[in-house]
């Protein structure tokens, strides 16, 4: 019996689809089953290592995604073994349409995941419940008033931790991610740590990673080791077991609801069991966070073309690590609100 679900991929990529294989792999065995769709590059926050720049222009909204576009582009992707499916930014609840895009969204045959600074989520709690939205990750790098507006230069702190509450009376597996920078926020991860006591989030402190604009620079990485060292000192903590394809080292500290994770793209690259692919506002996919080049996939897209031997060819680009980058000042690439988280 064919769903519902199945037959709007079917009516979306063309009946003839059996000349591709239902699976992404890249010259290094790696399955591809995980898309990350930026659906904007705005956002109302300008957080120091995203988006620095207060001035900086966003794409002309003709040149982004339309809501339609999203949702069938994102049809070829499941058509071809992607079976989960994150939605990030720049802030992707600014969009005007991003009621549209979250239901439309919600009829593929995907896990559906988002990535928010959860600034404007009491303005779409049904449109995410409605979606069925399994994981809510939350950026969140402090809970000093101060520190939030120097690092943003907003001022919505208590809106945010308002609806990480909030989120946490429906059933959102919801993380915290905490960019954790030498100088600037260290001295607040036991803080976090302590907020996994009575609330169950898991925590995911990420390593300062180098884009174009952030002022990057070694000095500021503050890394596993570090962090754990940091966590140890006060906290007894236990191994979790980790996901497959997880990103993060993750621990908890027993009896307390909640646990946390560490991220360490810097000091210790876990891109061995990458599945990740992205999406651009602006249609381009990108086969690694770091990756140089990218291929424009909307343009064809809306020139009526078969992008699928595009989405091969990007994936069979892909390189071993990084993007076949270093993690330098002068990383080449796009800006991280560019990109998507």
């Amino acid at each position: 019996m064919i769903s519902d679900k199945e037959n709007i991929i079917k009516t979306k990529i063309g009946s003839e689809d059996m000349e591709f294989p239902k699976i992404l792999i890249d010259p290094f065995g790696r399955i591809h089953d995980y898309l990350r769709i930026s659906v904007t590059d705005k956002c109302n926050l300008r957080c120091s290592y995203c988006m620095p720049d207060e001035k900086m222009l966003s794409t002309p909204s003709a040149k982004l995604m339309k809501a339609d576009e999203i949702f069938e582009i994102a049809s070829v992707f499941t058509g071809l073994g992607v079976k989960k499916v994150r939605i990030t930014g720049g802030e992707p609840l600014v969009r005007t349409d991003a009621s549209k895009i979250l239901r439309q969204l919600a009829q593929l045959p995907v896990q559906l995941n988002m990535t928010t600074n959860a600034t404007r989520v009491h303005l779409f709690l049904e449109d995410m419940l409605f979606a069925g939205i399994n994981s809510i990750n939350v950026s969140l790098d402090t809970f000093s008033e101060d520190k939030f507006f120097k690092l943003t230069r907003r001022n919505n702190l208590h809106q945010i931790l308002s609806n990480i509450h909030l989120l946490l009376q429906y059933p959102f597996d919801v993380k915290i991610n905490v960019v954790t920078m030498r100088g600037t926020n260290d001295d607040e991860i036991c803080d976090f740590i302590e907020f996994t006591r009575e609330n169950r989030v898991d925590v995911r402190f990420i390593e300062f990673m180098p884009f174009p604009g952030n002022h990057w620079n070694k000095d500021q990485v503050f890394g596993y080791k570090q962090i754990l060292e940091r966590i140890s000192e006060k906290y007894q903590v236990e191994k979790l077991d980790d996901a497959v394809h997880s990103t993060s080292r993750n621990y908890k500290v027993p009896g307390y609801k909640g646990s946390f994770g560490i991220i360490s793209t810097v000091t210790n690259p876990f891109c061995g069991d990458c599945n990740r692919l992205r999406l651009t506002a602006d249609g381009k996919m990108k086969n690694c966070l770091f990756s140089k080049g990218e291929i424009d996939l909307l343009t064809p897209f809306r020139k009526g073309e078969d992008i699928r031997s595009l989405i091969f060819e990007s994936l069979s680009d892909k390189k071993k690590e990084l993007g076949g980058q270093k993690m330098v000042e002068t990383t080449e690439n796009r800006r991280m609100i560019a990109i998507g988280g």
